[in-house]
């Protein structure tokens, strides 16, 4: 570790000594969260009407307060966006995250409060950075610059007194000073709208730093790497910037890409540190190198409860406290948040591999996921199947999605998988059929569903003109920043999309 790096890394001691007693303190650290939370919005709008000065237990509030989606508190949303105050958290809101999610093409305004600005999204950053040093002792982080690639929204004014963005926009135009002088590229390349100019004056600008970290998407990401390689006609990113040692990445799931990206930064001083911020919080960062599960962030004023996945959509839905949740199982997440969010389901779906402290993986998306034949097929898995495939194949997949095909005829269906390969596969129909046995072996209930094919038949594979996933995400004005493609659906209008522009040349 050089010495600039050494002596920083001091101020992030105490910080490590807190993350510890995760483990030994999750119920009263989220107790005292949630005790928090009620305590500073009593007096608010929506304080008053749940009679939030009253709740004494959990029990109380879960009696109390309903489960929420976008659409039940968007009226609040938007008074609070037309200025008015004290209606879901105290403080003045002047910032907005925009997210369309990755269902449909409506925007969502999440309030930006100070204090989940600050204390959560910030303070993940914080304790990720902490976490990274704590793990890597020859790291030099602080002697280089760190690339941040977000934002294919940037900040735009709602009104005179609110502004919106992508979060990673947000989160840029307020950043402290301090962080912009170890940052490239600069704020106004970085929140250009524009995402393939953007891409071009980033390669520009950035092409003969010295830069040792990237934080972003990882297929965004990507799109940037190759087209640093092309401009500057190396083979390796390592030949661009020598010093390169971690890539810190989040929004989607990193196994499709793993292998594309050891191929092109071959360093062992690599790493690869995954977080889970969402415009709704951040939620969790990947604490152990050698796990790909990830440590669940409790007290950053956020209280997690969450659902069953065979309940969600159900009128009266088991509720857990993060005390209460079993390995191994799969439940949608709810959140109540200093940013004013009150038992809100964000959409995503997680699975729990350890207790005390709380680790999990991102198994999806509430909305993202198969079960047209009982088969509960979810984007880890699918995602953990196309990565291994993929190895054992020598194929390279760009991009995919997969949604069911009726045969009424027979009664019964097939999964249909649209993929776009970077490098073709020898023989699709193994690929295809390593893919199906692969798939068996990650999800007992799609075995059980192709037994004899009593329900389901192989799956079939369509390969994808190369650029089709990319013309779709501009098409739906979707390049670039937090957006992705929807891997898994339990309907097919995405796919039949991506088919008929597939078809056209």
């Amino acid at each position: 570790m050089d010495i600039l790096t050494n002596t920083i890394s001091l101020l992030f001691r105490p910080r490590q000594k807190e993350i510890a007693r995760f483990a030994q303190e999750t119920d009263v650290i989220q107790r005292n969260q949630l005790q928090s939370l009620l305590s500073t919005a009593r007096n608010t709008e929506w304080g008053l009407k749940y009679d939030y000065k009253s709740i004494q237990r959990y029990a109380d509030f879960c009696r109390r307060i309903p489960l929420q989606t976008y659409d039940d508190i968007k009226p609040y949303v938007t008074r609070m966006i037309n200025g008015e105050r004290n209606i879901l958290w105290p403080s003045v809101v002047r910032w907005y995250a925009k997210s369309s999610g990755t269902t449909n093409d409506k925007s969502k305004f999440l309030p930006v409060t100070p204090e989940i600005l600050r204390g959560c999204h910030y303070k993940g950053g914080f304790d990720t950075v902490s976490v990274y040093l704590r793990n890597t002792p020859d790291s030099h982080f602080f002697a280089s610059k760190g690339l941040i690639l977000g934002g294919s929204h940037s900040p735009s004014p709602l009104n005179r007194n609110a502004h919106c963005g992508d979060l990673s926009a947000v989160l840029l135009q307020n950043l402290n000073p301090l962080v912009n002088l170890i940052r490239v590229p600069a704020k106004k390349i970085i929140l250009m709208d524009e995402w393939e100019s953007k891409i071009k004056a980033i390669v520009e600008s950035t092409c003969r730093a010295d830069v040792n970290s990237l934080s972003g998407v990882p297929s965004w990401m990507l799109v940037l790497i190759k087209a640093m390689l092309k401009k500057t006609g190396r083979e390796y990113l390592t030949d661009v910037w020598p010093n390169m040692e971690v890539f810190f990445h989040g929004g989607i799931s990193f196994e499709p890409y793993r292998d594309q990206y050891k191929a092109l930064i071959p360093s062992d001083r690599m790493h690869y540190m995954e977080t889970y911020n969402a415009s709704e919080g951040f939620f969790g960062l990947q604490d152990d190198p050698d796990e790909h599960s990830l440590l669940m962030m409790i007290d950053y004023g956020v209280f997690y409860e969450f659902i069953p996945i065979n309940e969600v959509g159900s009128d009266n839905p088991t509720i857990l406290p993060l005390e209460a949740v079993e390995v191994g199982k799969n439940y949608a997440m709810v959140i109540t948040t200093s940013g004013g969010l009150w038992r809100y389901q964000i959409g995503d779906t997680v699975r729990f591999t350890s207790l005390h402290p709380h680790k999990f993986v991102i198994s999806g998306r509430t909305k993202n996921y198969i079960n047209a034949f009982g088969e509960e097929l979810m984007v880890d898995n699918a995602d953990k199947a196309i990565s291994a495939v993929s190895r054992l194949t020598g194929a390279k997949v760009k991009e995919y999605t997969a949604a069911p095909l009726f045969m009424l005829d027979k009664a019964k269906g097939r999964h249909q998988w649209m993929v776009e390969f970077e490098k073709m596969p020898p023989s699709l129909d193994d690929f295809a059929a390593l893919l199906d046995k692969t798939l068996q072996q990650l999800n007992s209930d799609y075995e059980a569903k192709r037994y004899k094919e009593i329900s389901l038949q192989p799956l079939e594979i369509i390969v994808a003109r190369e650029g089709t996933f990319y013309e779709w995400l501009r098409m739906k004005g979707k390049l670039g920043g937090q957006h992705k493609i929807p891997r898994l659906s339990n309907e097919r209008t995405f796919i039949e999309e991506l088919i008929r522009i597939s078809e056209t040349e």
